[in-house]
């Protein structure tokens, strides 16, 4: 008990599925989102051993994950996760039925975990067991046996963090060392596969934007040498994460042109035709005149609703006139996703 309490905490502090570093290496002059991949460092980190743990320690099953007792949990979901898909493409297994991790298994167990706190953390891994139920054996077990390390490790994270106290976070080799420890302790706990098939995207964004922030303070360089520093460093990127910075760039030059150009249709339409090509534009031009359409449709309806809410209805008038003005306003699809919005409102 006394564990799945610490390890409750420690995960509402990062079950945000946000990284340590990503927080902390992120310059503001650039463009972080989705480094993934398994690219040689940019940074060289110092040989730093991983966190002690006793090797005792680990070959034993996680206490997190239960002993096969099935635990009750609520029919429906927590109210975060209403209304959402559970990850798929998760379930991989090799010819001989063992388990194959991906990144999708990750996002599985993140998927629950980020319920927290609506629930308690032996529900949503009883959640995610049963998942892992659908899979054949050996894999079910190596799935649970993945699970409990995942929680383990995110217990010695949270305790990793803790112990930093109020080191300057902002320090480039302060940075280094703690990403070499957390990157150390995903070695510990999971082996080399699953490290890499949860973490190849954090890790590569991690090393790519430390370089970033070392090119960033080096005060001998020029405008144009940090530019080009700039430029090599995400050269060495595999090319599909290239080609995703560069996707990211094109999409927030065009909201500045959609911005500048808002008074200009015609010349918003070449803008887009010269970025994206010519069906590209079209496709985006139509999805933006659906998104107008939607929030001129939006207003309207949020203005009824609102005088509805302040009617004085009792509860099941009020549920079936909003029904009914859903219905004026939205198609079947629609409504489906104002019910949405207005349950968040």
């Amino acid at each position: 008990m006394k564990t799945l309490t610490r390890l409750t905490v420690g995960l509402l502090v990062i079950s945000a599925g946000v990284a340590l570093f990503g927080l902390l290496l992120t310059p503001e002059d650039t463009v972080p989102d989705q480094i993934a991949g398994n690219s040689e460092p940019l940074v060289q980190a110092p040989a730093l051993p991983p966190p002690a743990v006793s090797p005792g320690r680990l070959k034993e099953p996680s206490a997190l994950v239960s002993d096969g007792v099935a635990l009750r949990v609520p029919e429906t979901l927590p109210a975060s996760l209403r209304g959402t898909a559970v990850p798929d493409g998760w379930a991989r297994t090799d010819r001989l039925g063992n388990l194959i991790p991906t990144a999708e298994l990750r996002a599985l167990f993140e998927y629950f975990l980020s319920a927290l706190g609506e629930e308690t953390l032996p529900q949503l891994v009883a959640r995610i067991e049963s998942a892992l139920d659908s899979l054949p054996e050996p894999a079910r077990s190596q799935a649970r046996s993945v699970l409990g390390a995942y929680l383990d490790y995110k217990l010695a994270v949270s305790e990793l963090e803790q112990s930093y106290g109020s080191a300057a976070a902002n320090d480039i080799g302060e940075m280094q060392r703690r990403m070499t420890e957390v990157h150390g302790l995903r070695r510990t706990w999971l082996d080399a596969d699953t490290v890499d098939a949860f973490f190849a995207d954090e890790e590569a964004n991690d090393r790519f934007q430390l370089e970033l922030r070392r090119i960033a303070r080096n005060d001998t360089l020029s405008s144009a040498e940090r530019s080009e520093a700039q430029r090599e460093a995400e050269r060495l990127l595999p090319e599909h994460l290239r080609e995703a910075r560069e996707q990211t760039r094109r999409f927030s030059d065009y909201e500045q042109a959609r911005q500048a150009l808002a008074d200009d249709p015609k010349a918003l339409q070449a803008w887009r035709e010269q970025a994206f090509g010519a069906e590209a534009a079209d496709r985006l031009a139509r999805v933006e005149q659906e998104q107008n359409a939607w929030d001129r449709r939006w207003q309207a309806y949020a203005t009824e609703r609102d005088r509805l809410l302040a009617s004085g209805l009792a509860e099941p008038e009020l549920a079936d006139a909003l029904e009914r003005l859903r219905g004026r306003h939205f198609n079947e699809a629609e409504q489906v996703r104002a019910e949405a919005l207005d349950s968040i409102r």
